[in-house]
Order: C-alpha cells, then structure tokens, then sequence
C-alpha cells in the first residue's frame, strides 16, 4: 500500500489554457495545455519530445486574448518556473507528458 501526503500550499484551479513553454536545454519552446493552475504553480500537458526533468528552470507563456491584452497592455503573462514533477503515464495513451512547475516569482 502507498501512502500519497499531499505537498500543495495553495488552492489548485482546473485550466485548460495553451500555454508555451521554453526550455533552455533544448533552446526551443514547446506548445502544450494547462490542466490546473494555483498562485504558486501549474501543471502542463506537454509533448513527450520536450526533454524536460525535474530541477529544470523553464519560462512559461501564457497567451492572453486581444480584449484582454489591450486592457493589460501586454499580449502573454510570463511566469518563471522550477520543474518539480514529470509525470509520463500518458506517454502512450496520450503522446504527452505532464509536468508540474513550482511558479519563482511568487
């Protein structure tokens, strides 16, 4: 039997948003979803291509609509974040890994 002790500081809320992440290691970004979003984190559907561990320092871009944009002057909210989860079991079904990412600029 396996015990989960849940680490979450903050309230998570579901949002499925695309997102763009850039990753230094492979000096790319690569597109993906958010699933759920909280003032310290998120969790991101990515490819399974992104070479992505834990303790990667990733930007994370997420695209704001025009009406949006023009009321906050800016057209994506860039996050800084520290990579602390990969989970791959939908590397098969889904071609896609997810990724949880600890916000550092909280």
């Amino acid at each position: 039997m396996q015990t989960i002790v849940e680490q979450r500081r903050d309230v998570r809320t579901s949002l499925s948003w695309p997102v763009s992440v850039w990753v230094p290691k492979a000096n790319r970004f690569f597109n993906g979803q958010s699933a759920n979003i909280s003032k310290g984190g998120v969790f991101i559907k990515l490819p399974m291509t992104a070479p992505i561990v834990p303790g990667t320092i990733v930007e994370i871009n997420f695209p704001r609509t025009t009406a949006l944009a023009r009321q906050k002057g800016q057209y994506a909210r860039i996050k800084q974040g520290k990579v602390v989860r990969v989970d791959r079991e939908g590397l098969l079904d889904e071609a896609s890994i997810g990724v949880g990412i600890a916000f550092l600029d909280r």
